[in-house]
This record gives C-alpha cells, structure tokens and sequence, in this order.
C-alpha cells in the first residue's frame, strides 16, 4: 500500500544507504502478524541491527549516534 510517512523516512535516509542494510517489512501480510500486532499504529518503525530504534519519523541525531556505535563495534 502507498506509505508517505514510509516514503518521507526512506528519503531522509538515502544519503546513510551505503552504511546499513534496508530492509523493509510490510506489515501487512498474513506471515507478519506479529509485527502488525504490535506497530499497526504507529509505521514507520525503525530497527537498527535488531533492536528496536525509532518510530512515527527519523530522528536522524539518534540514528547516526547508534550507526556510527555500531560502526565502532564492528571495526
């Protein structure tokens, strides 16, 4: 389904594509029930290396802070 606020969020996070892996879930299909459960109301939500990160917009002071964290445990 059309998803502005997913649309918005993937926007601002085009220029940090090359430093992480998006991978986008619709929560919307019978197998992801669990995750409609929990995020129905309140899409987009955000995950950084499996741990829940952000929800509604980016907030892209945060995201940066735990990608370069992550960075740093990975180098």
């Amino acid at each position: 389904k059309p998803c502005p606020l997913c649309d918005e969020a993937k926007e601002i996070l085009e220029p940090y594509k090359k430093r992480f892996i998006l991978q986008e879930v619709d929560i919307t299909l019978p197998e992801n029930l669990a995750w409609y459960d929990k995020y129905k109301y309140d899409i987009p939500v955000f995950h950084l290396n499996g741990k829940f990160l952000m929800k509604h917009q980016v907030d892209i002071e945060k995201f940066e802070d735990q990608l370069i964290k992550l960075e740093l445990q990975n180098d």
